[in-house]
């Protein structure tokens, strides 16, 4: 698989989100995201609330990845605007030529490593 597509997917949805371009990040999400927000509005203020490293992302280094049934993981180190890093877990899935998000979660600060 080539991985600079779905990496390309991330950074786009972050700078999406840096520059308060809501309607730019959904175009991310995957099908099972907007149908449970229903509007990219919605969607906005759960990742503002939710997920405030993702909001104010200062920027990103990929970490591991692998294949989950169809689609695939990602881990994702993300500096918050303080300089704190946070590790993040993508889920993707291939929609015809785009990689999608379907997930993300943050992972526990156990996982920083040393």
């Amino acid at each position: 698989q080539d991985t600079r597509a779905h990496e390309a997917t991330i950074t786009a949805q972050l700078e999406a989100f840096r520059d308060r371009d809501i309607a730019r990040a959904w175009e991310f999400a995957a099908p099972n995201v907007k149908e449970f927000f229903g509007v990219p509005d919605a969607f906005g203020i759960m990742v503002e609330r939710g997920y405030p490293m993702v909001w104010d992302n200062a920027d990103a280094v990929f970490l591991d990845q692998g294949v989950v049934g169809a689609g695939l993981w990602q881990k994702v180190m993300i500096r918050d605007a303080a300089g704190r890093g946070h590790i993040m877990l993508y889920q993707l899935t291939q929609n015809g030529d785009l990689w999608q998000i379907t997930e993300v979660q943050i992972l526990p600060p156990s996982d920083l490593g040393a």
